[in-house]
């Protein structure tokens, strides 16, 4: 018996030792894919100018996310800093101090907001440009022109520290960084109309698949971070966040409110919700509602 617990306990060990070899090595191969060249074919897009587009160049930073991640002022922020040891700080995107767009040209915004890759040819880990990639010339142009007349203001350096877990993850290809979720040689699509429609609404609501899933479905994926709240299934059907909202004055009210129709706080961020005009609004309801129904997770 004593033979038998002996011989066991070595087992395991050798096993332990070999899965802890496997994750050592996994996070290395994470930390040698931070270091890969990514190279992708960009085709600029000329800067605009003017106050008109400035002012739509507002509006796209408020609502498109940019203000979540990188602050009002676009000076950056602290995102992520959790017991687990992940912390990310974002860039600074205006030309003050630690700045990282001083010396961007037409190129190196479009490197970056479309194909989620640095001026140095490196993946952007943390920046989800696969939202923006189907963004049309005319709006991103105006984002850009906004981003470049932001004032200059001192900023911290970006950091991105991950966890030993999240790095193996991230070798072995179960958490991806937006350059490999994009097909960089898609052409940019053609503007849709800004108005009240279903159309319109897919296009604004691609801004909601970097929490909510490309299918809208919701649920945790390997990228939800350990502290955040589930995302909730935007499809139709039972059990999904959208039964509260049987009208278009109930979704509307929350998205200016940021309560639900119960007075509960929705867990979304609220510098980006309650910027939307309504047009945006009502584009993304109709989208919404004309959605098929899928299985909560299924994203």
């Amino acid at each position: 018996m004593k033979r038998a617990l002996t011989i066991a306990a070595a087992v395991l060990l050798t096993i332990a030792a070999l899965a802890g070899g496997a994750l050592a090595l996994a996070a290395w191969l994470g930390e040698r894919k931070f270091e890969r060249e990514v190279l992708v074919k960009v085709v600029p897009v000329p800067y605009a100018s003017g106050a008109a587009a400035i002012k739509q160049g507002r509006y796209l930073y408020e609502t498109r996310g940019c203000v979540s991640c990188h602050g009002p002022d676009g000076s950056g922020r602290v995102m992520i800093d959790d017991a687990s040891g992940m912390f990310v700080r974002t860039p600074n995107l205006t030309r003050g101090p630690n700045g990282v767009v001083a010396d961007y040209a037409e190129a190196d915004w479009v490197r970056a907001i479309r194909h989620g890759v640095n001026p140095k040819g490196h993946a952007l880990f943390i920046m989800p440009s696969e939202l923006y990639n189907r963004m049309s010339d005319a709006e991103f142009a105006a984002l850009v022109a906004y981003l470049r007349s932001m004032p200059p203001i001192a900023g911290q350096t970006p950091s991105v520290r991950l966890p030993f877990v999240v790095k193996a993850l991230y070798g072995l290809d179960l958490i991806r960084d937006s350059s490999e979720k994009i097909v960089h040689a898609l052409p940019p699509p053609a503007p849709v109309t800004a108005a009240s429609t279903a159309e319109y609404g897919g296009y604004v609501a691609r801004i909601c698949m970097g929490c909510h899933g490309e299918t809208l479905a919701g649920g945790r994926s390997a990228e939800t971070p350990p502290d955040e709240p589930e995302p909730a299934n935007l499809t139709p059907g039972e059990g999904t966040a959208m039964t509260r909202y049987d009208s278009l004055d109930k979704f509307s009210t929350m998205m200016k409110s940021g309560k639900r129709p119960d007075g509960s706080d929705v867990r979304m961020p609220l510098d980006m919700l309650t910027a939307f005009n309504d047009t945006d609004v009502a584009a993304i309801y109709a989208y919404l509602k004309g959605l098929p129904p899928r299985k909560t997770g299924s994203r």
